[in-house]
């Protein structure tokens, strides 16, 4: 069985216009994730990713279907700790989650919880600070910090905890792009040179390029998964959904209509000036 084993789930929030017919946020997912991967969930808004990843630590249980974190069920209440230490899940807003004064309290505010010895927190505390880039603001006031430095902070205070994988549910949303950019090399470091599976929740397609594999949901479905390349070639079918494409595969996809040879969609913007430049000559 994969890390994370997603069967047949159905999950819908309770309607609030009396008659109308429920929706399914999420409508009968099936996904896997295996341990050490970087998958990225892309998706307009309302498409149940969100929803979707709060399946994965247990934060909400599937109306119908099954939901295994390294083979524990998630609506196992006996389990529920076990696989919250085991997903952490770092929201959208990081304000949401910094709870402490002062830096390093936020990020010890989870094994504390979780009775570990005080030796071992403050080890755990400058760990996953350093792991984040953000050691040197261990005494500093969150609310000091830009919205990037929070969401790294957000993001310490999970790996303090040592989970296995970190489902980040649209963690840039609210970030600029110096911001945004703090937060993906960080995760991608994580993933790399840590080995902790990733699962981060996007609308922006540009974060979808560097992951393993992208997942595409639409109206609470799976619309399409693979590889980046895989993915984002399918430049008619996202469209056909009202997805956008990377920039580079936008430009590729529209030269290529107007009759260049392209032999490949280009995803980064190194990859689509070799292309350009291969065509031109």
């Amino acid at each position: 069985m994969s890390f994370i084993q997603i069967e047949n789930v159905f999950f819908s929030y309770d309607s609030e216009d009396e008659g109308q017919p429920v929706r399914n946020a999420v409508d009968g997912v099936t996904l896997s994730i295996e341990k050490g991967e970087f998958v990225t969930v892309i998706g307009h808004n309302g498409c149940g990713k969100s929803t979707l990843a709060k399946h994965l630590n247990a934060m909400l249980l599937p109306d119908s279907g099954k939901v295994y974190v390294d083979g524990d069920d998630t609506s196992d209440e006996e389990k529920t700790w076990d696989i919250r230490e085991k997903v952490g899940l770092v929201l959208q807003n990081p304000d949401n989650q910094l709870v402490a004064s002062i830096v390093e309290e936020d990020v010890a505010f989870g094994p504390e919880n979780l009775g570990i010895a005080p030796a071992e927190i403050r080890e755990r505390v400058d760990k996953a600070l350093k792991a984040v880039g953000m050691y040197e603001y261990r005494h500093h006031a969150p609310y000091k910090l830009s919205g990037g430095q929070k969401q790294r902070i957000a993001i310490a205070g999970i790996l303090a905890i040592q989970p296995q994988c970190i489902v980040l549910d649209e963690p840039t949303a609210m970030l600029d792009p110096n911001g945004r950019e703090e937060v993906m090399s960080t995760l991608l470091r994580l993933n790399r040179e840590m080995g902790i599976t990733v699962v981060l929740i996007t609308h922006y397609m540009d974060e979808a390029v560097p992951a393993d594999r992208v997942v595409v949901m639409d109206s609470g479905k799976v619309l399409t998964q693979g590889t980046p390349e895989e993915v984002f070639s399918q430049v008619e079918l996202l469209k056909k959904h009202r997805l956008d494409v990377p920039q580079a595969a936008e430009l590729a996809f529209r030269l290529k209509g107007r009759g260049l040879d392209i032999p490949a969609i280009p995803l980064s913007v190194e990859e689509c000036a070799k292309m350009l430049g291969e065509v031109l000559q």
